[in-house]
């Protein structure tokens, strides 16, 4: 029979309930009327490390539907990614 610490457990359990909240989060990009589909386009390959593919889906669901997942992971991971986005004047945002 194993038995178990339970100040162990408990820390096992915040600490898998804490990743779990942490990688649900999704970086959305938002379509603009001012910026080029080049431009988008090169920016998710720059700022998300996304290849030449992905990013021109990328770029054709932000067009037609007005948004898109462009990364997912932990808050902390997709603010910088986020605010660079920003910076380069796109519409984005972090989500649950």
């Amino acid at each position: 029979m194993m038995t178990f610490n339970l100040p162990e457990i408990l820390e096992l359990e915040i600490t898998e309930t804490v990743t779990k909240e942490e990688a649900t989060k999704a970086l959305i990009l938002y379509n603009d009327d001012v910026n080029t589909f080049d431009f988008v386009s090169e920016s998710l390959i720059k700022v998300c490390k996304h290849d030449a593919l992905q990013a021109e889906q990328c770029t054709y669901l932000v067009h037609y539907t007005g948004k898109c997942v462009v990364k997912n992971g932990a808050f902390k991971v997709l603010k910088p990614l986020c605010e660079a986005l920003l910076d380069r004047g796109l519409s984005a945002k972090i989500e649950d």
